[in-house]
């Protein structure tokens, strides 16, 4: 990112905190009209059924496809066209995502041993429950975490959010805002308002490593599939745990 940023007034800082707020939320609702009319066509040509695997996986996919026209129009709308940085990554790059996605899946086990130790447990994400086969629904979302949810949701914490604060904030605090909304992103998790919150956490962490992943490559491809591999790798344990 931009390290010889000029000093910003406090209204630019609000104006960019709001931009970065109604761009999360304008996704979210672009995100969520596609999933419902992507699943509703689906159901009524007869193509899934449901409280099926499909479905679900269905859902999940169009859900996070939508933020891609959610940026799209975002960027447009605020005429920032040159707000979000990617490129074919290199082999160097490929290596962060993979050492990244491994030390993501070490601290997330190592941060909920500790939660454990004392007394928490953290909420269940509902993505992580198969509405049918097991073995069908993890392999799938192996593949869909990878290629869709990873890149998904990068582009939009890291590349808009993240990078749209960069214009008015120094690092750290653009990384911590974006990792805070990350967190909150994904608070509708099954579990008690303790446990959801123990989630969102360890969430905000994992979400603030792959700021500074941003911050660093400048690609957002990068933390894009570093944390699909991390989510695929979580659900290979899964599949593993089933076979």
């Amino acid at each position: 990112m931009t390290d010889d940023l000029p000093v910003s007034l406090p209204v630019d800082r609000l104006v960019h905190a709001a931009s970065a707020v109604f761009a999360l939320v304008f996704a979210l609702v672009v995100s969520s009209l596609i999933a419902q009319l992507a699943t509703s066509a689906a159901v009524g040509v007869g193509v899934v059924a449901p409280d099926t695997n499909a479905f679900a996986i269905l859902q999940f996919v169009a859900s996070f496809v939508g933020f891609l026209p959610a940026v799209v129009g975002y960027l447009l709308i605020t005429d920032q066209r040159d707000l979000v940085s990617a490129s074919i990554p290199s082999l160097r790059e490929l290596g962060l995502i993979v050492g990244s996605a491994i030390v993501l899946y070490g601290l997330q086990i190592g941060l909920l041993l500790t939660l454990r130790e004392f007394g928490f447990r953290t909420g269940e994400n509902p993505a992580t429950m198969a509405a049918g086969d097991p073995v069908v629904y993890y392999a799938a979302m192996i593949a869909v975490s990878l290629f869709v949810v990873g890149p998904a949701e990068e582009l939009l914490l890291r590349g808009v959010v993240q990078g749209g604060l960069r214009r008015s904030f120094d690092a750290a605090p653009a990384i911590l805002i974006a990792a805070l909304m990350f967190g909150i992103l994904h608070g509708s998790v099954e579990g008690t308002a303790v446990e959801q919150a123990a989630y969102m956490g360890v969430t905000v962490i994992l979400g603030a490593i792959l700021g500074v992943l941003y911050e660093k490559t400048e690609n957002v491809l990068v933390p894009g599939f570093a944390h699909g591999l991390y989510n695929a790798i979580i659900f290979a344990g899964l599949l593993w745990g089933v076979l």
